[in-house]
């Protein structure tokens, strides 16, 4: 294997697949990444068993020159380090002896023991006929706005993870720690021949995320039975799908209100941010909101720091009052994910679920359960 290559090109597309790399397992061809030189181009793969990330860099006269084609396992902490030091514009990577691996520019030179690709385990990245196509910015913006609310307990993996559920032309999205709830509707372009309720861990879905760019390509959904693969542009990723039942989070959902108001997000979220300085992880940063016709005051106390309060102007849809207490961060980071200016809060009891959703956009809905302060 011989070529030379643009050093960007190539650190951009390691990069991708690094994320893969396993520290841990007992293959050692695992820690590595695997090259794949053709006349097309170079393929880049990288796998820690529980993900699989696999780049094409297509063959372009100026970006690279292939004189021998082959493949070959090189530790991916090491080739990362050196490709992203070296400051030349073009690097040359050449195999020899099978197994030594020599990386060099006008200046510099290194020397790597490399692995042969046979050691690699066989990994099948297989592809529907008919996948799920979402936009990328859309699906972007769906992980952003939900993912942030799994669990880390791992004694509950279902709830480690996004659910998808997909009927017809409709995905429901749902993650929950069994404290709050995240979930965002899409509409798809096609109707979907199956029916998927999958759930999808929340860590690799996010990595898919940061993957992909602001743009109106599509990113395809390959589900199988116990993984999914994620297909945009020249990137492969694979996941594994997480087994049990999610929980039927619709139950968590009040039908009526006794109360709704409306109020500006960015108010909001400043005012609880002030009142929450005077909190802490140990007391789960409990803040409490009372309204009182059409002020709304946020206040905090702890027995170790002190007691604060900050009020705000907000619209009402009946005379009725509430005192309820949360988690400021809970809150906070629903609120973060809500891209309208305005949202409405509704309000079943001091004790119930309390619901945020967008004025303009209803596709999002935010659960967070309150807290007893008594």
């Amino acid at each position: 294997m011989k070529i030379k290559i643009k050093k960007d090109l190539l650190l951009e597309n390691l990069n991708k697949v690094s994320k893969a790399i396993s520290t841990k397992n007992l293959v050692p061809a695992l820690a590595g990444i695997k090259f794949d030189l053709q006349k097309e181009g170079l393929t880049l793969t990288a796998s820690d068993n529980d993900i699989t990330i696999r780049t094409f860099i297509p063959y372009q006269e100026g970006d690279m020159t292939i004189e021998e084609e082959g493949s070959i396992i090189i530790s991916g902490r090491y080739i990362l380090d050196i490709v992203r030091k070296l400051d030349e514009e073009m690097i040359n990577l050449e195999v020899f002896d099978e197994l030594k691996v020599i990386i060099s520019t006008e200046n510099s030179e290194y020397n790597l023991n490399g692995i042969n690709k046979n050691e690699y385990p066989n990994i099948n990245l297989e592809i529907n006929k008919n996948p799920i196509l979402i936009n990328s910015k859309v699906f972007k913006d769906l992980v952003n706005q939900t993912a942030f609310a799994a669990s880390n307990d791992e004694a509950r993996p279902a709830l480690t993870g996004l659910n998808f559920k997909i009927v017809g032309n409709i995905l429901e999205c749902n993650c929950t720690d069994s404290y709050r709830l995240a979930r965002k509707i899409l509409t798809l372009n096609n109707n979907v021949e199956n029916d998927y309720n999958i759930v999808i861990p929340s860590k690799n879905i996010i990595e898919v995320s940061k993957l992909i760019n602001d743009d109106e390509l599509d990113i395809e959904l390959h589900i199988f039975n116990n993984k999914i693969l994620f297909k945009y542009d020249n990137i492969l990723f694979q996941s594994r799908l997480i087994n049990g039942n999610f929980p039927n989070t619709s139950n968590l959902l009040p039908k009526d209100s006794m109360l709704k108001i409306k109020v500006s997000v960015a108010e909001l979220y400043n005012v609880i941010d002030r009142v929450s300085i005077l909190t802490s992880d140990k007391e789960k940063n409990v803040v409490t909101l009372e309204t009182s016709g059409n002020t709304l005051t946020m206040k905090s106390s702890s027995t170790e720091i002190g007691r604060g309060d900050s009020k705000m102007n907000i619209e009402k849809e009946n005379e009725e009052d509430i005192t309820i207490s949360f988690s400021a961060r809970y809150v906070m980071e629903a609120l973060k994910v809500i891209e309208d200016s305005e949202c409405e809060i509704s309000f079943v009891g001091e004790v119930n679920p309390i619901i945020f959703k967008g004025c303009e956009h209803d596709d999002l809905l935010q659960l967070v359960l309150p807290i007893r302060t008594y």
